[in-house]
């Protein structure tokens, strides 16, 4: 706690003259263009590795980045069902970025045996995700050396994407051709973004070779 009142203290004193204007402006509203869904994990921070502003994103962060299915939401209900939604039907969405990334604790306890938690609302949570297993090797391409919980990490992104594409809604702007769905994995030793390529089934490194192919697509 003292680290952010320290924080909050240095925002007023060194940027926030400099961010007024914006925060007046949003202050009459919100345009963001991307939903981006995110694990909850402390060390993963879009707005710093994607160098967005405020405003510039409608953001969903949980355990796993995890996109429960529409049928599921209907059984029992999510959060983020709501916020895709809210996203889709009152903002100006037209993409969406499903980020996993390395060395996440969710990927580890479904390796490890969710049954081990002692917490059954983390169970229930993880059975969004538990399909994954022994699914581990040969689905996708990865990189050399990648540890099994990374693999697991960049397969979660691609079946989060899947349940993202049950939503009526989804489907819908897909097919008008008003929406783009993105997979990408954040590497955290490293600082890399990582993005799928579906021509190549792996997840390419975001440099600029890999940008100009994604902002093509765009177009």
């Amino acid at each position: 706690m003292k680290k952010l009142i320290e924080g909050i203290l240095d925002f007023r004193q060194r940027l926030l003259s400099d961010y007024r204007e914006k925060y007046a402006h949003l202050a009459l509203g919100q345009y963001p263009d991307t939903l981006f869904i995110a694990c909850s994990d402390s060390r993963v921070v879009p707005n710093l590795f994607a160098s967005t502003n405020p405003g510039d994103l409608f953001v969903i962060r949980n355990v796993g980045n995890l996109v429960p299915s529409v049928e599921t939401t209907v059984r029992d209900g999510f959060a983020e069902a709501a916020a895709i939604e809210f996203a889709l039907m009152q903002l100006p969405i037209s993409e969406i970025v499903v980020c996993g990334h390395s060395e996440c604790g969710a990927m580890k306890v479904l390796l490890e045996g969710v049954e081990q938690t002692k917490s059954a609302n983390l169970q229930a949570w993880l059975k969004n995700c538990d399909v994954l297993l022994g699914q581990e090797k040969g689905t996708i391409v990865t990189q050399s050396n990648l540890a099994p919980q990374n693999v697991l990490s960049q397969l979660n992104v691609l079946h989060q994407i899947k349940h993202l594409k049950t939503y009526p809604l989804v489907q819908e702007k897909l097919k008008q051709n008003k929406l783009n769905i993105h997979g990408w994995y954040f590497d955290i030793a490293t600082g890399d973004v990582y993005a799928y390529e579906e021509l190549f089934n792996q997840f390419v490194l975001m440099d600029e070779q890999e940008a100009q192919r994604v902002l093509k697509r765009l177009k």
